[in-house]
């Protein structure tokens, strides 16, 4: 039988968020949290973060931000099946339903209002650990399949 595959809870985190007081405060609250915290200011940089090398499992977004804005980061990170998923917290002042229901269509995992609560961010940040760590053991589970099916197979051979 096969030892179960246990992934540790992601550390990293992307925060993309334009305002500098903001980024500040959400930076040091991610630090205290136990993330290693990328940053970006505006939405191309989140964009180049995310799809670089070694990108972090978790991003906080803001909506409105220079050069491209949270929800195109998102579509784009959406479009990309052939990665590993990336969980999507938006950040923003807009909170009417339709914009709600636009934002999760573009792909997002979580949506939370500014202003917000931090201990509210922090158990929906939780939320989107335990969901990669699912992601990345279905994946693991995916391949452990993969190659005993291609076992079964070269035996047959």
């Amino acid at each position: 039988m096969a030892v179960p595959i246990l992934h540790p809870e992601p550390k990293r985190i992307l925060l993309a968020e334009d305002h500098h007081v903001s980024r500040h405060l959400l930076e040091r609250n991610l630090s205290n949290w136990g993330f290693q915290v990328l940053t970006a200011a505006d939405g191309e940089g989140a964009l180049r973060i995310l799809q670089g090398e070694n990108p972090p499992a978790l991003a906080v977004l803001d909506w409105t931000m220079p050069k491209m804005d949270g929800l195109e980061v998102c579509r784009r990170i959406r479009a990309r099946a052939d990665q590993p998923y990336t969980y999507l917290l938006l950040l923003t002042a807009r909170s009417h339903k339709d914009e709600i229901a636009e934002a999760l269509a573009a792909g997002v995992d979580d949506y939370i209002i500014k202003p917000f609560d931090s201990e509210e961010l922090r158990a929906r940040l939780s939320v989107g650990r335990r969901v990669v760590a699912l992601e990345r053991t279905l994946a693991a589970r995916e391949e452990e399949l993969r190659v005993l099916r291609a076992e079964k197979e070269a035996r047959r051979g």
